[in-house]
């Protein structure tokens, strides 16, 4: 690389740098309001596990593929296709159903409801295809899965399972696909195709959806 594309590209990196710390900050907050595993009873772990299952199961694929096609580089969509062929080709959703019905925790309409206004939020603002706030969301979100695996492992195993391969898994994979999308990141960053100004919109309907998540909160009125 030549002097005069190192200064160019310096700005962007630094400023991806920036947004890593943030998101990491977030997934840090989110980790700390997390209940401790050994105190919430069988029914609190199974539906922590469900509503998690419910969230996750069907939307994932949706989420990185809406990012696919709101992406203008084509760096940015090899490093996403990478990431979908090995959803689709493991197929992690599979992955995911073994380790749910393992831990007996197979979401109920209860655990639906729960989850549903804060995932149609983040559903809408997935078809809006902002490149950025997309990529910012899904590296904010692999990078949050990976750390959030061994809490989850956890609570399986107190509820007697012993399937681990979705938590080994992610645990490990997440890693190398939240570097990828950090990538992906700076890439459109670089192209100049998205503003920043609501760089964050996704990560923070993603932390809300997540709060929902743990403690169970429906907003659906009765």
């Amino acid at each position: 690389m030549n002097s005069t594309a190192a200064i160019s590209v310096q700005p962007e990196r630094d400023q991806v740098r920036s947004i890593k710390a943030y998101l990491d900050s977030v997934t840090d907050d989110l980790l700390a309001s997390l209940p401790a595993a050994d105190e919430l009873t069988s029914s609190g772990r199974r539906g922590m596990i469900a509503r998690y299952a419910a969230v996750l199961e069907g939307n994932f694929i949706y989420w990185m593929t809406g990012a696919y096609l709101a992406a203008a580089s084509e760096e940015a969509r090899a490093i996403i296709t990478d990431n979908l062929l090995e959803e689709v080709r493991d197929s992690h959703p599979a992955m995911l159903r073994r380790f749910v019905v393992a831990a007996n925790a197979l979401p109920t309409e209860e655990d639906v409801l729960a989850v549903a206004p804060k995932l149609l939020e983040v559903r809408l603002f997935v078809g809006r295809l902002a490149t950025a706030p997309i990529l910012a969301m899904m590296a904010f979100f692999e990078s949050f899965i990976q750390r959030y695996m061994s809490y989850l492992e956890q609570l399986a195993k107190r509820q007697g399972s012993t399937e681990v391969e979705y938590t080994q898994v992610h645990g490990v994979c997440d890693i190398a696909h939240s570097e990828g999308l950090f990538h992906a990141l700076g890439a459109e960053l670089t192209s100049g195709s998205e503003s920043d100004s609501s760089l964050y919109e996704g990560v923070h309907l993603l932390r809300g959806l997540m709060e929902d998540t743990f403690h169970g909160q429906s907003r659906l009125a009765a």
